[in-house]
């Protein structure tokens, strides 16, 4: 039963990962008809909405290690669940990102090194944000991710709509920060493309894993304290 949660968790975050990077990569910029910021934000919200439905109820659908973590800071998720979670996480992410890599370097020009939607401060930041503000960006971003989903899985929540609480909260987040970080409030998400990147992607990872973590934490920390009744484990099915 647990190993059914972890391809779960891989296939989800695997999905987060391509569909929203991807739309990033491939759709943002494309002459005339691009995405844009827009429409990025709303392929990672969308890319959380779709999997929330569709694993929701085997997993959890965390698709994100500052989400694991916050969950469990929050008393939500079991502290012995993390490491194999997150590890899932990170290995869907790194495929989607592999993918991503193969289909993108099929058009004319393509150059990894121009970012491949990976997060970054200072110079690699798209706004040129320096690094205590993007740490502290990412901080609060996803310590209000962590503070919806709480509330959005919370008992008490009406039923059935946390998906779109959630995948909304994700747009709402991208909108504001893309021109500060790229993005991130999700370390496995970071990875994937920072390892297809290398140099300074790599080198600047440590803040998209440190500052989201430390924000879901708080996150679901402080909801936990806000309302602590009634829970509700956000695992998907029990374990046999």
């Amino acid at each position: 039963m647990d190993l059914k949660k972890y391809a779960a968790e891989a296939i989800g975050t695997f999905w987060l990962t391509f569909a929203g990077c991807g739309s990033a990569v491939i759709a943002a910029g494309f002459p005339q008809v691009g995405i844009g910021l827009v429409g990025v934000s709303l392929a990672f919200g969308l890319s959380v909405v779709t999997m929330a439905y569709a694993i929701g109820h085997i997993s959890g659908c965390h698709l994100n290690p500052a989400v694991t973590v916050g969950l469990a800071a929050g008393g939500r998720f079991p502290a012995g669940q993390i490491l194999p979670y997150v590890i899932a996480q990170v290995a869907g992410a790194i495929v989607a990102a592999g993918l991503l890599y193969v289909i993108a370097s099929g058009a004319p020009g393509f150059d990894v090194t121009k970012g491949f939607a990976s997060n970054g401060y200072d110079a690699h930041s798209p706004g040129q944000y320096s690094m205590i503000v993007c740490f502290l960006t990412e901080v609060v971003m996803t310590m209000m991710f962590l503070f919806i989903i709480m509330g959005a899985t919370h008992g008490r929540a009406p039923a059935g709509f946390a998906p779109l609480a959630i995948g909304l909260a994700l747009v709402m987040i991208h909108l504001v920060s893309i021109p500060v970080t790229n993005t991130s409030v999700n370390p496995a998400r970071s990875t994937g493309p920072a390892l297809f990147v290398g140099g300074w992607a790599m080198a600047q990872l440590w803040l998209f894993w440190v500052a989201p973590l430390i924000g879901g934490a708080l996150g679901g920390v402080i909801y936990r304290w806000l309302s602590e009744e009634p829970t509700g484990i956000v695992a998907g099915v029990k374990t046999a």
